[in-house]
């Protein structure tokens, strides 16, 4: 690829990550539909969810997943009654889900934020200032996400790395086997070159007392 080429491909990633903007939009949650806050970054599903975690997670609060099979929430995570003070004062639940944009597109993944307080949605009795703090905040986690997609990109190499020093040792365990196997034929060999020189000598000795007998014969005769 031509330098040219690869310039204006790292002006569009570098645009399309300084420009993404949160928008509001609606998701199902709770059986019912919700508004939401929600984001694209140009990182995979698994950096984003660890970013908004990490994020959140710093300031205090674990987030619960939603699991089980028939569970129709299954993949949001919720933090109940957190403090989160670039968006609100008051203690709100969020709950965040974050999920890749396309079967495709692995590189790309959305993350949607709904604000409930009391079961109920919050943002309703939001006002300008509020949904654009909530913005502001998705709009934010762009070093998180790096980091985190850095930190999973580390683990990759990490376990290719693993990989490769396990195989590494298993072929020098190989090659000590080897080793000890042609030492041990090496001995076999040499044992063997004596028991044939024995086995020969004492046929020279078995041969020259049976010339021995027939010479008797012979002189008998």
């Amino acid at each position: 690829m031509k330098r040219g080429s690869l310039f204006l491909l790292f002006l569009s990633f570098f645009f399309s990550v300084v420009h993404a903007q949160a928008y509001e939009t609606t998701i199902e949650y709770s059986k019912k539909k919700q508004n939401a806050y929600a984001i694209e970054y140009p990182y995979s599903a698994d950096a984003l969810q660890n970013a908004i975690v990490s994020k959140i997670g710093k300031m205090g609060y674990k987030g619960k997943e939603e699991k089980g099979l028939f569970n129709k929430d299954k993949g949001f995570i919720v933090f109940k009654s957190a403090y989160i003070n670039d968006i609100s004062s008051d203690a709100l639940d969020y709950i965040v889900k974050v999920e890749q944009k396309s079967r495709k597109d692995k590189n790309t993944s959305v993350l949607y934020m709904v604000v409930n307080k009391n079961g109920e949605d919050a943002s309703a009795g939001f006002d300008a200032s509020e949904g654009t703090r909530i913005k502001n905040f998705l709009e934010s986690l762009q070093p998180e996400v790096a980091a985190a997609d850095l930190e999973l990109q580390i683990k990759v190499q990490e376990d290719v790395m693993a990989k490769a020093e396990k195989k590494l040792r298993n072929l020098k365990d190989d090659q000590d086997s080897m080793e000890k196997k042609i030492k041990n034929l090496q001995d076999d060999l040499k044992k063997n070159a004596k028991d044939q020189d024995n086995a020969q000598k004492d046929i020279d000795n078995q041969k020259a007392a049976l010339d021995a007998l027939k010479a008797k014969r012979t002189s008998n005769n």
